[in-house]
């Protein structure tokens, strides 16, 4: 199992960050689209280190295009040297629409349509072929020698991966058909895993002719821990927040349904409507916070993380929504090492 890091959002801090998570030994370094670009701390990652894997978890989509995408995942691939994982989500409708003033339709077909499309322009750029993309949603049907990078940019490495954020059944089928690997999002459970989202993995790779071997499962989990009794407390307070936050959204439903939450979902929107975050979180209880995180002391957040998805997870990052302690996670990160 690969372990990974979250890089700081600011470009000053990202290389310093890389290079120390580089130190103590993670597989790969990841920023998220937050309140700053997420691919410009990249460039800061790959000055700094020589052998993680650098990558977006997430880059909005469908705030940008594919000629867009495939320029940048072109550039950091050639200057992280074949490091860079294009890591892709969709949002949701009001962010798409209200934030970032795009188009919103069909989200899994234009997923699909998206990353082909980026594809078929690494195709051209790779091996000359004629750029003649045409589907319902993207059209990219010109490229002259001006506007195509050098081949031997890559030097040999090959495009980037591409990884893609699902929680619905449609878009994690998308993942499995179009992708080299998938992220599952913090507001999952081992359950959900199992019953849900690897069917709907297989599904995708069978409609592509391929099976799960060589696609990587990445799971940022949620782990609740502390050395004393007032930092557990404390970290628990805020992952009921984190859950409380995420189960609130409808399109996320899904997950609570399967477990006979689906009423918890209705009252949490109610209250994020009204702004009411502090008591959303009192209404996530003990059972509800076990089931979508860890809840263990430092020494045993490897035993029960092995347990849970040990033989369904490729990739393990630590999702902890409050201030810790890195010689906490280092620790666990040395146990997870030496299964």
């Amino acid at each position: 199992m690969k372990i990974d890091a979250t890089l700081p959002s600011t470009i000053a801090d990202a290389g310093s960050a890389a290079a120390e998570f580089e130190a103590a030994n993670y597989d790969g370094v990841w920023t998220a689209e937050t309140a700053h670009d997420p691919f410009l701390p990249l460039v800061a990652a790959a000055t700094t280190t020589e052998r993680v894997d650098l990558g977006t978890s997430i880059a909005v989509a469908f705030a940008r295009n594919p000629m867009l995408l495939a320029n940048i995942g072109w550039d950091l691939q050639a200057y992280s040297r074949g490091r860079f994982h294009l890591g892709l989500g969709s949002q949701i409708k009001p962010h798409i629409t209200k934030r970032f003033s795009m188009e919103w339709s069909h989200p899994a077909p234009r997923m699909r349509e998206m990353i082909q499309a980026v594809r078929a322009i690494w195709a051209t750029w790779l091996n000359g072929e004629p750029l003649a993309f045409r589907g319902e949603f993207y059209r990219h049907t010109l490229m002259t020698p001006f506007f195509t990078p050098d081949a031997a940019d890559l030097d040999g490495f090959g495009p980037p991966k591409v990884f893609l954020a699902g929680v619905g059944q449609l878009m994690t089928e998308v993942a499995g058909e179009v992708c080299d690997g998938f992220f599952c999002h913090g507001f999952t459970t081992e359950r959900y895993l199992r019953e849900v989202t690897i069917p709907a993995l297989q599904r995708g790779r069978e409609r592509a002719g391929l099976s799960l071997d060589g696609f990587e499962i990445s799971g940022p989990l949620f782990v609740v821990t502390g050395n004393t009794e007032e930092e557990m407390a404390a970290a628990a307070k805020a992952t009921r927040q984190q859950i409380a936050f995420y189960g609130s959204t409808p399109a996320y439903r899904a997950v609570l349904d399967l477990h006979g939450w689906g009423e918890l979902q209705d009252e949490l929107n109610g209250l994020s409507k009204r702004g009411e975050w502090e008591t959303m979180g009192e209404l996530i209880d003990d059972e509800v916070l076990n089931t979508f995180a860890v809840v263990a002391e430092p020494e045993g957040i490897a035993p029960e993380l092995r347990a849970r998805f040990g033989d369904i997870v490729d990739r393990l990052g630590f999702y902890a929504p409050y201030r810790s302690d890195p010689d906490r996670w280092a620790a666990v990160l040395s146990d997870l090492r030496a299964a």
